[in-house]
């Protein structure tokens, strides 16, 4: 438009992962705001009021009450963002392919490029286990690390 040559999003290398990460975090940005509204109002007002009362301003409020209450959603939402970033697969397939020059080419894109584009099913089923495995390991992590900040009423 105009003679301005606007951003190649999907054919640069440097960009081409940044435009797919972008669009995964706008994807998964309305559920995950849909649960930290089911937080808020799961907060009891009570406290809050009780808080005003004994003098506490909005940041008091919100780092003393609201946070640490918000920390199982926190959690939560922390959890199913670290699965579905290995779950990427769609996005990528349906972006850039791959590419370009192998620029988006993820775990999930690889294991399904062996699996069915080069029929090697065995292979493919043995890198999903892996995937399986490290998931798993990273969740016990993030759990193991979230009893010693979740706070549970």
């Amino acid at each position: 438009l105009f003679g301005i040559i606007g951003p190649r999003w999907l054919s640069d290398p440097t960009a081409a992962m940044v435009a797919v990460i972008i669009v995964a975090i706008w994807q998964q940005m309305g559920y995950n705001m849909v649960l930290f509204l089911a937080g808020l109002q799961g907060i009891p007002p009570s406290l809050e009021e009780a808080a005003m009362i004994d003098g506490a301003n909005a940041w008091r409020r919100f780092w003393h009450i609201k946070l640490p209450l918000l920390t199982p959603t926190i959690f939560f939402v922390l959890i199913i963002s670290v699965i579905g970033s290995f779950q990427i697969f769609g996005l990528i397939y349906t972006m850039t392919g791959g590419g370009p020059g192998a620029a988006t080419y993820v775990y999930v894109y690889h294991m399904w490029f062996e699996g069915f584009q080069r029929s090697k099913f065995g292979y493919g089923a043995a890198l999903a286990w892996m995937l399986f495995v490290v998931i798993a390991i990273i969740t016990w992590f993030q759990w193991w690390m979230g009893r010693r900040w979740v706070f549970y009423q």
